[in-house]
Formats: C-alpha cells, sequence, structure tokens
C-alpha cells in the first residue's frame, strides 16, 4: 500500500491523515491514536505534528513501513531534565 499514495492531507476537523491511494480508495489514520502509540515525551509528539503538518506522506509512509519509532529515536533529541542537573 505505501507504494500506491496518491495523495496525502491533514483534516484539522477529524486529526486524520486522509490517504488516497491510486486504486481509488481512502484510508483515513487517526493521528492522536499514531501519537499515543509512539510519542514518549513532549519532543516526539512536537516532531510527528510537524511531519502531520508539513510532511504527511512521509508521516504515512513511517507507519506503514513499520519505522516510526526508529525515526523518533534518531530524529528528536531528549534530554530528562533530572539528566541535566
Amino acid at each position: 500500500m505505501k507504494n500506491n499514495i496518491l495523495s496525502c492531507e491533514f483534516n484539522i476537523d477529524t486529526a486524520c491523515i486522509e490517504v488516497k491511494l491510486t486504486d481509488g480508495s481512502m484510508v483515513s489514520i487517526d493521528c492522536i491514536a499514531v501519537e499515543n502509540e509512539y510519542a514518549n515525551n513532549m519532543y516526539e509528539t512536537s516532531e510527528l505534528d510537524y511531519l502531520i503538518y508539513n510532511e504527511p506522506t512521509s508521516y504515512v509512509r513511517l507507519l506503514l513501513s513499520g519505522k516510526m519509532e526508529e525515526y523518533l529515536r534518531n530524529n528528536t533529541d531528549y534530554t530528562p531534565l533530572s539528566d541535566m542537573r
């Protein structure tokens, strides 16, 4: 399915990315559910929000490929406050 993506658009009213596929079908991805599953801190949530608003196709491809956790691990810089003291 990830190679069959025709377009992706975030619908702010439903908090979902609506994915149109080349076969004419549509899939709606609940972004809140994805954040609840993958984001462990505000930095990861912020990174997911950036993708949702600016690169929804990349967001969908990461999710469908199963590489969301790896992406967040490699692209967020998180230092707990307790480690900064």
